[in-house]
Parts: structure tokens; sequence; C-alpha cells
């Protein structure tokens, strides 16, 4: 069992905006793996997918992105699924535009959605960081991540969305951080 959640905002309002690289990651895995989102349950949107016969829930909250962790905790209730079987997938402005990294646990560091899964879920739950870059000029933070991105910057972070896509493939298949990791340098 493998829960992978991309975390986001619903709504149109905030479709291809930085803040939901989490949603347009997971989108291209489901994609790429022949899925689609038809269920609807503990409050987000669900592909059930099956790989060597294991079953792998791909979720995008349908929660906002501060909230995040109430519908990782029901997922994880309702699939019964330990934290380290979980992984999360988001922006981070503390990482450059197109950068990712992946741990095993760890704090929420800066991002709201992954204060509210570790404050709910807890420190033990793999993450996949997309990152985004720091606003320039006086850009004020929120302001930026909801902002969509735009020219060379749009080609950046659709490249990086892909390769996390590719990340969570290898991912599935190996269980293996280290591996996942080196594999896309």
């Amino acid at each position: 069992m493998l829960i992978i959640v991309g975390l986001g905002n619903p709504g149109l309002a905030y479709r291809n905006t930085y803040h939901n690289t989490g949603f347009n990651a997971v989108d291209k895995l489901v994609e790429r793996r022949g899925g689609t989102f038809k269920r609807r349950i503990c409050r987000a949107k669900v592909c059930e997918l099956f790989v060597g016969g294991e079953k792998i829930v791909v979720a995008k909250p349908q929660t906002y992105m501060n909230l995040s962790g109430e519908s990782v905790k029901e997922l994880a209730g309702y699939y019964r699924a330990k934290p380290q079987e979980i992984v999360i997938v988001y922006d981070d402005v503390d990482l450059d535009l197109g950068v990712l990294r992946m741990r095993e646990k760890g704090s929420a560091g800066t991002h709201n959605g992954m204060r509210s899964v570790v404050g709910l879920v807890g420190q033990d739950v793999l993450r996949l960081r997309i990152g985004i870059g720091h606003p320039e000029g006086q850009v004020p933070l929120y302001d930026f991540v909801l902002s969509k991105p735009k020219g060379a910057a749009l080609d950046a972070w659709n490249d990086a969305t892909t390769r996390a896509a590719t990340a969570l493939d290898r991912y599935i298949r190996t269980r293996s951080v280290s591996q996942t990791m080196q594999d896309l340098q």
C-alpha cells in the first residue's frame, strides 16, 4: 500500500499556480499510468492504481492548502496506511525553481500545507519537494505562490513536475529514496 498525495488548492482559479505544483505532478503520474481521478473520498479526488499487484492510491485533497492534513489523515485511516506509506508532493519556495528533493521524514519547514500534514499525521511521511524559487522584487510570498508561471519559468515548472512524476513512478517501483533521487541527477 502506498498513498501519494499532491498538495494544492481546489478550483479553477488556482489551476496551474505555483502552489498547485503537487496537483500538477500527480496529474502527470496518473496520466502516465493511464488512470483517472474517478472517486471522491476523504475530501479528496482519488485514483486507485495497481502496480505489480499492489494498490497505489493517488490523491488531491479538496480542502484548501492550509487544511491538507485533514484529508491526508482521513485517507490514512480509510486505507489503513501508516505514515511511512504516505508520500506528500508539494511546492517549496526554499528550493530553486526546478530542483527536486525527496526526504523520508522531517519538519514541515515553511510550508503551511505540510504543517497541517505533519501536525495531524506526523513527521514520518515521505515528501517530494519541488522547487519553485523565491519571488523577485517586493512581491509578497502569498501573491507569488498563487501566481502562474510564465515564459521560461513555465517551461522550467512543467519540466520539474514531469521529472517529479518520473521520480514518483521510480519510487513506486524501487521504494528507495536514494535510488530515486540518484536516477534523477
